[in-house]
């Protein structure tokens, strides 16, 4: 091996546990709060990162990889023979069909009509529809995208007059912004952030505030879920959007009030990640300020921001600030049956089970999984906390758990059955 090679953590215990110390201050976080998520005590933390122990086996180097919030587990091993993204699901069978509608370059003049923006638009909203009702609302959504994806395309391309070519690229931005709900947590990356790029190059196009807000959301959650060196991207076009919004308020629709207030709860979420948890109630608190201003049953058919909404984000402001206790606590008081999206009950439960598992609940949150699983899914399926959290629990020592854990892995395509 040459002298400058990186050396193998397994072999050399000091190397693993710098690693671990490192990803860990990155983190801000300290040897306690590691501990605790991981069951272990500070004196434990210490001495392997100090390189007094012998690493730990592959189940525990995961849920250190999983509790520092290492997006690929050769970040914490050293070596790239071991590349697993530790928050991509499966390829779904129609991300080709997707892909290649994406790709798909429109050259040339086309003929016959073009495609009537209000067709598109309820076309859109039937897809959205079809994703909030449908268990297996990736499949739905999948096969409607590419013909939409290409039909958006073409009418901007045909568009005559500005209003229409700017109605036309309003449509074509929430198109891509569907299509990311259907590319996230899949293995491809530089497709989401081409969709994600595209979306928000087409709502700029067409001026529309509505547009603009969808699509900088869902921008800035692509550059929060990159990793901590992308906070501040997210922070920087989040408050721009919400500068932008701001002025409009006062005699906006619903639907731009509530792209408004999900931004502020997305900042909320993003200094929830840094670990401020003034700010991330702070904001938590505002958007539900501007969610009380909705008609109670009004729900927006992207986001999902409402009043139904509030309380399962609670409980992932206090998921993400690692607080066990908190996110049981607001678990109990948000009530999932009202929130009337499939996938996002679904994600509501998920993040109920990170909280259950901070709080060293692992049969709660392997209970609050299956209802997971039974709302959507295609949302457990394709979810890394809710993958690490099975995956665990599949090695539990409590045969029960061990048992319900490993039904549950056969489900979402974890363990063959």
């Amino acid at each position: 091996m040459s002298s400058d090679a990186t050396p193998d953590p397994y072999a050399n215990p000091l190397v693993f546990g710098q690693r671990m110390q490192i990803l860990r201050e990155r983190k801000g976080m300290t040897r306690a709060v590691l501990g605790g998520l991981l069951g272990k005590s500070v004196d434990w933390v210490k001495d392997m990162e100090r390189g007094r122990m012998q690493p730990p086996g592959i189940d525990m180097v995961y849920r250190i990889a999983q509790a520092l919030r290492v997006r690929d587990l050769s970040d914490l091993t050293g070596r790239p023979d071991v590349h697993v993204d530790l928050f991509i699901g499966p390829g779904h069978p129609r991300l080709a069909s997707v892909r290649a509608a994406v790709d798909t370059l429109q050259i040339g003049i086309p003929t016959g009509p073009p495609p009537r923006t209000a067709h598109l638009k309820a076309r859109l909203a039937s897809a959205w529809a079809a994703r909030h009702s449908a268990p297996d609302h990736r499949d739905r959504i999948g096969a409607l995208l590419p013909d939409l994806i290409c039909d958006a395309q073409l009418a901007v391309q045909l568009a005559v007059q500005p209003t229409e070519w700017r109605a036309a690229q309003a449509v074509l931005a929430e198109v891509y912004s569907l299509s990311q709900f259907f590319l996230s947590y899949q293995p491809d990356s530089s497709l989401l952030w081409r969709v994600a790029e595209r979306s928000m190059v087409a709502a700029q196009q067409s001026a529309n505030p509505h547009s603009i807000g969808v699509s900088t959301w869902l921008l800035a959650q692509a550059h929060r879920d990159t990793g901590p060196d992308h906070y501040d991207a997210a922070d920087q076009i989040t408050q721009q959007t919400l500068d932008y919004l701001t002025p409009l308020l006062p005699d906006a629709s619903d639907d731009v009030l509530a792209i408004a207030g999900a931004l502020t709860f997305e900042a909320g979420y993003t200094a929830a990640r840094r670990g401020d948890t003034a700010d991330a109630w702070r904001y938590w608190d505002v958007a539900k300020g501007m969610a009380e201003r909705l008609p109670a049953s009004y729900y927006h058919p992207v986001t999902s921001f409402s009043q139904a909404i509030m309380g399962a984000h609670a409980v992932t402001v206090a998921v993400e600030l690692h607080s066990g206790h908190e996110s049981v606590r607001q678990a109990a008081r948000a009530d999932a049956d009202i929130i009337p999206s499939r996938p996002r009950r679904a994600r509501h439960r998920i993040e109920q089970a990170r909280g259950y598992q901070l709080d060293r609940q692992p049969e709660a949150a392997i209970a609050t999984l299956a209802q997971a699983h039974a709302a959507a899914p295609e949302t457990i399926r394709y979810n890394g906390y809710a993958r690490a959290i099975i995956l665990e629990e599949v090695e539990s020592k409590v045969a029960d758990r061990r048992r319900r854990a490993s039904e549950l892995a056969v489900k979402v395509g974890l363990l063959a059955a």
